[in-house]
């Protein structure tokens, strides 16, 4: 067997929080082939981008090694180039110009790097537009320039950051069949391909591997060898089968109940409330017998399974629903939450709240505790930042600001930061002790 081109070796990267530090990815051990376009799936938040900034030297890892062809990658490599979700184009050049900036960095010579940019221009379906700036261009042309501009300069390793998802269903279509006919076709001399994706589908339609990320720190959880041929029929019975069987997969990461005690900074997905009264009801009403197979759960909502596990964890974490497998279940508890009235689901979703959630139970007794039952933002803020990032701190914090209204445990005020008991509801629920 040759070398790989790609190498990664026990990678793990951490974040400093308060007094201690918030693991991201940890152990990573994977190896790009020549010939191979791999997919990593997992939801949001498992380090996903963070891991393919890492490897093209954009950002450094706090342990572990990778490396390029044998070679270590401490900073951004020639053979390595990344195209990215937002267009990130220099809006004062124009398309030729955007395209040859890779080339000038390299020092290129100016009538080489002028013939390779109208060559890769032409070549991804921008002739014509070489004089255009990109606020005269839509997403989808504009993302063509992003391809441009990394195929350009030859690279051995094309990294994808959800290349696609910032642009409309047929854009999104025609620009990546035309990227993939490229590849298969061996029009671009690119020699492997990652790209991150939050859609099963579109990596099952492209890639050769499937790599599945668990999250809470990032570590890969599975494997998937793809040996369908191209052109993918989406519709046929081998394809279908091969999304069930991601589907299971990635249910296996969005977790059952938790198996140990929850701490005051566990990452509360995000999930709305109405959101997840919805995934109850269309479970209760278009499953059978209070279950459904996650496939048909994902397409009775018309959801992307990226937006359904945040809702899948946060119901499984309060005890209404749980996954095994494909196979999305109501407990009793959400039964009874479906087939409540308004209060008495605010109470039952209270109730679960403050038994489940060790930070709402901690807010809440905070309260009941002080006199006038007032409480600054500031103060939580600054606890969740013992075990988590100032930004994650501040979005977990948002997460059981929004349940605990609904539930009515407790009150918030925006323009003064303040968590308060004014709210006439909050007798509701008693606190769990």
């Amino acid at each position: 067997m040759t070398t790989p081109l790609l190498e990664l070796h026990a990678v793990s990267k951490h974040f400093v929080a308060g007094e201690g530090r918030v693991a991201v990815l940890e152990g990573i051990d994977l190896s790009i082939a020549e010939g191979e376009l791999v997919a990593l799936l997992g939801r949001s938040g498992c380090g996903k981008s963070t891991l393919l900034r890492i490897v093209c030297g954009l950002t450094p890892a706090s342990a572990g090694r990778v490396h390029y062809k044998g070679k270590p990658v401490t900073r951004p490599q020639a053979g390595i180039s990344m195209v990215f979700q937002t267009f990130a184009l220099f809006p004062w050049l124009n398309v030729l110009q955007n395209v040859e900036v890779g080339l000038e960095a390299q020092g290129v010579a100016r009538d080489e790097r002028r013939r390779r940019a109208l060559q890769v221009i032409d070549m991804i379906g921008l002739d014509g537009f070489e004089s255009a700036y990109p606020k005269e261009l839509s997403g989808g042309m504009r993302q063509r320039v992003g391809f441009a501009r990394a195929l350009v300069v030859n690279p051995d390793v094309l990294l994808m950051d959800e290349a696609f998802s910032a642009l409309d269903v047929p854009t999104t279509e025609t620009l990546r069949n035309d990227l993939l006919d490229l590849w298969l076709e061996r029009q671009i001399p690119t020699r492997a391909i990652v790209m991150v994706s939050h859609s099963i589908e579109e990596a099952l339609l492209m890639a050769d591997r499937i790599v599945i990320l668990d999250s809470n720190p990032g570590r890969i959880k599975q494997q998937l060898r793809i040996d369908l041929k191209h052109p993918r029929d989406r519709d046929s019975h081998a394809f279908r089968s091969r999304m069930d069987e991601i589907y299971a997969a990635m249910t296996a990461t969005a977790g059952g109940t938790p198996q140990r005690a929850l701490g005051l900074g566990h990452r509360l997905p995000t999930a709305a409330v109405g959101a997840m009264g919805g995934v109850l009801e269309t479970i209760e009403h278009a499953g059978e017998n209070g279950a459904i197979e996650l496939p048909a759960l994902a397409e009775a909502l018309q959801m992307e399974v990226d937006d359904l596990f945040p809702l899948l964890e946060a119901l499984a974490l309060l005890d209404f629903a749980h996954a095994a497998g494909q196979r999305v279940e109501l407990t009793r508890h959400g039964h009874g939450f479906v087939e409540a009235d308004i209060l008495r689901r605010k109470m039952i979703f209270g109730e679960h709240l403050l038994q489940r959630v060790p930070l709402a139970a901690h807010i809440r007794r905070v309260l009941d505790e002080r006199i006038g039952g007032h409480a600054p933002k500031s103060r939580f803020q600054r606890e969740l930042e013992d075990s988590l990032a100032e930004e994650e701190a501040e979005r977990v914090l948002a997460v059981v600001t929004d349940w605990g209204r609904y539930a009515e445990i407790f009150a918030y005020n925006d323009s003064a930061a303040q968590f308060s008991l004014e709210n006439p509801g909050a007798e509701h629920v008693p606190l769990a002790r």
